[in-house]
């Protein structure tokens, strides 16, 4: 009988394990941990994000990015220019220390994945990607059937 599920899980959790021992263990050196890192990936690469943007990139809960955000401003990283009530939608700006640690971040990341896709051909690299995505937006698909089918049975069950 094939283990499909541990196998999947034991892979997606010790790849998720990893990629953050990595970051934690690469930016240990300047204080920096896995939340800290992707924020400063996503704004290096993509500029003037919100920290609304960063939770949807980084796949983070707002609290988590707010404290992320916090440090790295704390730190002289990053600034956010509008003062307004809705800091929360405001675009985010590396600062020039930011722009250096990201620069080193960014080129870690790729050194990182040419290591762990060495051993696979293009082609396979890109299937890779597809079954991945396509797993990933499935599970989604099954999460959100299921929220949907526990608030359906507890709307009948207040009836």
């Amino acid at each position: 009988m094939e283990k499909r599920f541990e196998t999947f899980t034991v892979l997606v959790n010790r790849i998720s394990r990893n990629i953050r021992k990595i970051k934690n263990q690469e930016m240990a050196e300047y204080g920096l941990r896995s939340a800290h890192v992707s924020c400063l990936y996503y704004l290096y690469t993509e500029k003037g994000l919100t920290a609304t943007d960063l939770c949807e990139c980084c796949e983070e809960d707002k609290a988590t990015i707010s404290r992320a955000l916090e440090f790295l401003e704390g730190r002289g990283y990053l600034c956010c220019e509008s003062k307004t009530a809705k800091r929360y939608k405001s675009p985010l700006l590396l600062t020039e220390k930011g722009e250096e640690i990201a620069g080193l971040i960014a080129g870690k990341i790729d050194w990182v994945l040419k290591e762990v896709s060495a051993g696979l051909t293009e082609e396979e690299r890109l299937a890779f990607y597809r079954s991945l995505f396509i797993i990933s937006s499935s599970l989604d698909a099954v999460v959100r059937t299921s929220i949907d089918t526990l608030q359906a049975a507890e709307r009948n069950d207040e009836q």
